[in-house]
């Protein structure tokens, strides 16, 4: 893994501490929580993490694991272990199997410092709730897993995720989610630091909202044609929201880039 972006005077493939590096010579994980920590001072901050291939697709066959790499799946499970809660989706759910986030034991040292939990929890968007309850996600989370809806959802459905153990939480005055409404009910409940995992549907409707704060993408060097979603899919601001390149790692022809908020429009 290389660093492209920000260099001083030339790109490296060295970290700060030599013993950062795994055997191979990749970063550790500890070098990747350091390179993808969550700023100091913002009181809630709501990234997103995804992978596109080269002709813009969001997943083939309908998953995203066709277009991933091993380190971008190490870097998922580093996003996932800095966070306090992950956001997803319902149909996300129900395409890619969504389990429980689960404790690391290569985190445990750096969570507890934080003031967090052993695990991540993971928060589940659903107008409708239309979702098995029967799935580990709900019934046996290391954390308990939340669902966001409106006030309008189904009672029916919302006694069957309370009696699955799951905590509803409403974040819409009608029968459908909000999304500042869900960063902030995340929010009053001290999950600060935020991740949606997608899908695009999701995303999209953060950044319409104009609440995303920044973008952790992975350019795959793959192509797959199709008729594959984008990562944002659906409706989308009157202007285009413009971010910040905050870092681009390399490796095997992957980008790993980060792009962030303007802080003069935060």
């Amino acid at each position: 893994m290389r660093r492209l972006f920000p260099v001083t005077d030339e790109v490296t493939d060295e970290v700060t501490d030599r013993t950062a590096l795994t055997a191979d010579g990749g970063w550790s994980l500890d070098a990747l929580a350091d390179a993808y920590a969550y700023p100091q001072d913002q009181k809630v901050w709501l990234r997103a993490n995804m992978v596109s291939s080269l002709d813009g697709a969001a997943q083939h066959d309908g998953r995203s694991r066709p277009i991933s790499s091993e380190t971008d799946m190490r870097i998922f499970g580093t996003l996932r272990a800095l966070a306090d809660v992950v956001v997803v989706g319902a149909e996300t759910v129900r395409l890619e199997g969504y389990r429980p986030a689960r404790a690391r034991d290569a985190f445990a040292e750096r969570r507890k410092a934080a003031g967090q939990g052993p695990a991540a929890a993971i928060a589940v968007v659903s107008a409708s709730l239309d979702l098995d309850f029967s799935l580990p996600l709900f019934v046996s989370p290391l954390v308990p897993t939340l669902v966001l809806t409106g006030a309008t959802a189904p009672l029916e459905r919302v006694r069957a995720a309370r009696e699955a153990g799951a905590e509803v939480l409403v974040a819409g005055d009608g029968g459908r989610v909000e999304p500042a409404k869900a960063v902030q009910a995340l929010a009053e409940r001290g999950l600060t630091r935020q991740l949606t995992e997608g899908g695009p549907r999701l995303l999209a409707q953060f950044v319409a909202a104009g609440v995303l704060d920044e973008l952790c993408l992975t350019v795959s060097p793959m192509l797959t044609a199709g008729r594959a979603q984008r990562i944002a899919d659906g409706p989308g601001p009157e202007v285009p929201d413009r971010f910040a390149l905050a870092s681009i790692l390399e490796e095997d022809g992957f980008l790993y880039t980060r792009y962030r908020r303007n802080p003069v429009e935060k």
